[in-house]
C-alpha cells in the first residue's frame, strides 16, 4: 500500500487523484503506524516550513518519516516535502528533519523582473541518472511554486537543477529516497512518469 503523509500541509488531494489516474491504490493518512507499515510513501506538501514541523512532531508523523528512510522503504518528496527533509530551513528559521544534510534557502528577486514565488513553467538541466527519471531528458519542463530552494551539502544527491535567478537543485535523492522541488501532480506526462515509476520502484538509486 502506499501512503500519502497528512500533516496538515495541503495538497494531498491532488497527488491522491493523480495516483488514482493512474489506477494506483494509496490513502491518505495521518497515523504513524500507517506510514511506518507502508509499501512506499509520499510526502507531499504546500506551506510555512515551522506549520508543518510543529504538526510532524506533535503528531509523531516526522518521527515515523525517519523510522521509513532508515528501513529502506521507498520514500518520494514533493515540494514543501521536499525542503523540509533536509536539516534547516531559513523559513522561520525551522530546524526540519535532517534525513539528508542540508539547508532550505529564500530566493532573493535580484530585480524586479523576477517574482517570487517561483511560479510555473520551468526547464531542469538532468546531472545524473536515477530510475525514476527515465523518461525525462534535459530541457524537459515541470511545473514549480516556491519561495525557498533546497541546497544539499552533498553535491552527490542531486539528480535535477533548474535556473530562476540563480541555479538551484530540482531533485535530489540518496538510497531510497527521491524528492522534487516540482510539483510532480501538476507537471503533466512527465510528472505522471515519475509518480507511476516510484509505484514500482524497490527504493535502489542504482
Amino acid at each position: 500500500m502506499i501512503v500519502i503523509v497528512d500533516y496538515k500541509a495541503g495538497n494531498l488531494t491532488s497527488v491522491k487523484r493523480a495516483l488514482d489516474y493512474l489506477g494506483v491504490q494509496a490513502i491518505i493518512s495521518s497515523d504513524p503506524d500507517s506510514v511506518r507499515g507502508a509499501d512506499r510513501v509520499i510526502f507531499p506538501g504546500v506551506g510555512h516550513a515551522a506549520s508543518a514541523m510543529h504538526n510532524l512532531t506533535s503528531t509523531g508523523l516526522g518521527k515515523a518519516l525517519l523510522d521509513v528512510f532508515k528501513r529502506g522503504t521507498p520514500l518520494l518528496g514533493i515540494c514543501l516535502g521536499t525542503q523540509i527533509i533536509l536539516s534547516r530551513s531559513e523559513e522561520g528559521p525551522t530546524e526540519c528533519l535532517g534525513l539528508l544534510p542540508g539547508e532550505c534557502k529564500k530566493f532573493v528577486a535580484p530585480s524586479s523582473e523576477f517574482k517570487i514565488p517561483h511560479m510555473g513553467w520551468n526547464c531542469v538541466k538532468r546531472v545524473k541518472n536515477h530510475p525514476l527519471l527515465e523518461d525525462v531528458s534535459d530541457g524537459a519542463e515541470f511545473y514549480f511554486v516556491h519561495s525557498y530552494f533546497p541546497c544539499v551539502a552533498d553535491d552527490s544527491s542531486v539528480y535535477l537543477t533548474c535556473t530562476y535567478t540563480i541555479p538551484f537543485t530540482a531533485a535530489l535523492g540518496c538510497k531510497n529516497l527521491f524528492a522534487t522541488q516540482f510539483h510532480l501532480e501538476k507537471s503533466g506526462e512527465l510528472g505522471l512518469s515519475i509518480l507511476r515509476r516510484f509505484t514500482l520502484w524497490d527504493g535502489s538509486a542504482c
